[in-house]
């Protein structure tokens, strides 16, 4: 598969087959993956790999918790800008208005939202997960670096025939995490990432989210 057929083919895959994901693949993609580059050579990204029994108790923990805290623990990090201004603060409400449209649930379906939402915290129904940590001494250059680690195992994913999901949504259950995966205080949670087979029969798979026109973030120099 070419960089291009992978790039296009990638899209945010919000349910799942359960068809296993061998621990080898899992193994090779993040083996393949550190070739990412990052500043300094600091590699400054660290992973957790769930699934089987491991990746149920923390579906498990997380589903006993979510009654009473739906919004999970709040985050160590804004996940968006806390005054998001335009085009940013238009793009992200019509990207939420068109995923829900394309399962049906209307703006005034709460619950429906709600329930949607809380998927993540199956992740979809993927048999392998990722949580990605970086050491909290690391600056914005670094969190650009595990940024491009999480692109590359993306793509491979596609390399495999394999889907993804990035969700910073499991960024507010870094304390509930943090206990239950041990994670060291020196590291501080990012997001988690779904590693799967998509249903190609799920209506909420056929939904892609549109794209800015490239006159409108690119400028040319030069000719």
């Amino acid at each position: 598969m070419k960089v291009s057929e992978a790039l296009d083919s990638r899209l945010s895959v919000r349910r799942f087959l359960p068809t296993p994901v061998a621990p080898e693949t899992i193994r090779t993609i993040l083996e393949t993956a550190k070739r990412a580059p990052s500043g300094g050579n600091l590699q400054p990204w660290h992973v957790y790999v769930a699934t089987g029994d491991a990746l149920e108790a923390i579906k498990t923990l997380i589903r006993d918790r979510l009654p009473d805290a739906p919004k999970g623990e709040g985050t160590e990090y804004h996940i968006y800008p806390p005054d998001l201004t335009e085009p940013y603060r238009t793009r992200r409400w019509r990207v939420g208005e068109q995923l829900y449209a394309s399962i049906g649930v209307e703006r005034e379906n709460k619950i429906g939202r709600l329930v949607q939402f809380a998927q993540n915290f199956e992740f979809f129904g993927a048999p392998a997960a990722l949580f990605f940590c970086i050491d909290r001494q690391m600056q914005q250059g670094q969190w650009a670096d595990l940024g491009m680690f999480m692109q590359s195992i993306m793509l491979l994913a596609r390399e495999y025939g394999l889907d993804t999901c990035a969700q910073e949504a499991w960024a507010i259950w870094y304390k509930s995490l943090g206990e239950h995966l041990r994670i060291p205080d020196h590291l501080m949670l990012f997001a988690g990432m779904a590693l799967g087979h998509r249903d190609p029969e799920a209506a909420i798979n056929r939904f892609r989210s549109e794209r800015a026109p490239l006159e409108e973030f690119a400028t040319f120099l030069g000719g």
